[in-house]
């Protein structure tokens, strides 16, 4: 019986040293994603990318021999919960680094956090603020809003377009937006006659539109928000039967917006990274590859299109397992390689990032895009 009890207590010892030993083999990567609530459409395609290349990836042997143990954290788009995951995520879990959050409020929220924490932090918002000024453990994937305007007054400019009307939700994304694009406007000529925010849980927007349309010298509208309100905007302006064209953020390149919007979708312009047209880039396309891999993976496995939100996640993922690759699991060591990481192709564009720019990207990241039959197409002037 004595002999019996010891080989048990050896047994168990030894299933316990294997259990720790699995565990130490493990590189754990905290994710923090808007899955449920007002920006799901964002979050929902991430954290589906993410369990599609963890898994992919722990089948193939993981990095470097260790296993990645990725631990989601559904924040519904709220900066207090996303406050508090970063931290259980960087005092509890001990995550070697943190993906997310999908929005701008929600990262800059917890950028001093995760700076505090010295946790690596790859954000998948798109605020040029979160980069900018510099934190020493923060990057993101998201193209600079700053771009994303440029890009939209240049089409502008192309249309004879110079006076018009700015609205915005009242969240980090649609504030840090309103800001480049008052900054920015004076440079390409385009004079803001009307400048409105809406709060981001609006479900009717008739009435601003009523008030924007009373202006008559306005000649078209740039919405920036990434709120189901895009939606409603465009409905409630064609319901009124205001024709101007109407301009969205990069925050738009998710199929499901023109779905909720329906033929008011028709028309809209937009900037937005390849991914979204990536059918018809020509085959010798430095990203063609990438894209056309990542689209067909994922359209397989989850049954539904592609989005840019999930693009965010793929190349996020990539970045840090290529720098774990890279540099070993020294966090330190890891964040160089980040910082010094060159020409990286992703579905966002190809990467560049310095220790002057922990975004990476640069405005020829973006393609305008426009809806024509329900479809994303590119925008032909």
């Amino acid at each position: 019986m004595k002999k019996l009890l010891l080989t048990t207590i050896i047994a168990l010892a030894m299933l316990g040293f294997s259990a720790v030993a699995a565990v130490a083999e493990t590189i754990k990567i905290g994710a923090i994603l808007a899955v449920t609530g007002g920006a799901s459409f964002l979050g929902a395609p991430e954290a589906r990318t993410l369990e599609m290349l963890a898994e992919e990836l722990n089948e193939q042997g993981g990095i470097n021999g260790k296993k990645v143990e990725l631990i989601i954290r559904d924040s519904a788009g709220s900066p207090e919960r996303a406050m508090s995951f970063t931290r259980q995520l960087i005092e509890e879990q001990r995550v070697f680094a943190i993906i997310g959050p999908s929005t701008s409020g929600e990262t800059m929220r917890i950028k001093q956090i995760a700076e505090g924490g010295r946790t690596i932090l790859i954000s998948l918002a798109a605020a040029e603020a979160i980069v900018n000024p510099l934190a020493r453990y923060v990057f993101k994937t998201p193209q600079n809003d700053r771009f994303a305007a440029m890009q939209i007054f240049k089409t502008m400019n192309d249309m004879g377009i110079s006076k018009i009307a700015v609205v915005s939700g009242n969240t980090g994304f649609g504030q840090a937006g309103r800001n480049q694009i008052a900054q920015i406007a004076p440079d390409y000529g385009i004079e803001i006659l009307e400048n409105e925010v809406y709060d981001s849980r609006a479900t009717d927007l008739s009435a601003l539109v009523t008030r924007l349309m009373s202006n008559r010298e306005v000649e078209a509208v740039v919405n920036w928000s990434i709120v189901p309100a895009q939606a409603i905007l465009a409905r409630n302006m064609r319901q009124a039967g205001w024709e101007v064209p109407l301009f969205q953020s990069h925050g738009f390149g998710n199929i499901r917006y023109v779905e909720a919007a329906g033929r008011a979708a028709e028309g809209i312009i937009f900037p937005a990274g390849r991914l979204l047209v990536a059918d018809v880039l020509p085959a010798d396309h430095p990203q063609k590859e990438v894209l056309v891999t990542y689209q067909e993976n994922y359209e397989a496995r989850f049954n539904e299109p592609v989005s840019t939100f999930g693009g965010h996640a793929y190349d996020a993922f990539h970045i840090l397992v290529r720098a774990i690759e890279e540099a070993g699991t020294d966090r330190e060591a890891v964040r160089d390689a980040i910082e010094n990481m060159q020409g990286f192709v992703g579905t966002g564009g190809i990467f560049n990032f310095s220790a002057t720019d922990h975004n990476g990207l640069d405005i020829d990241a973006f393609s305008m895009l426009t809806v024509k039959d329900g479809q994303f197409v590119k925008l032909e002037q």
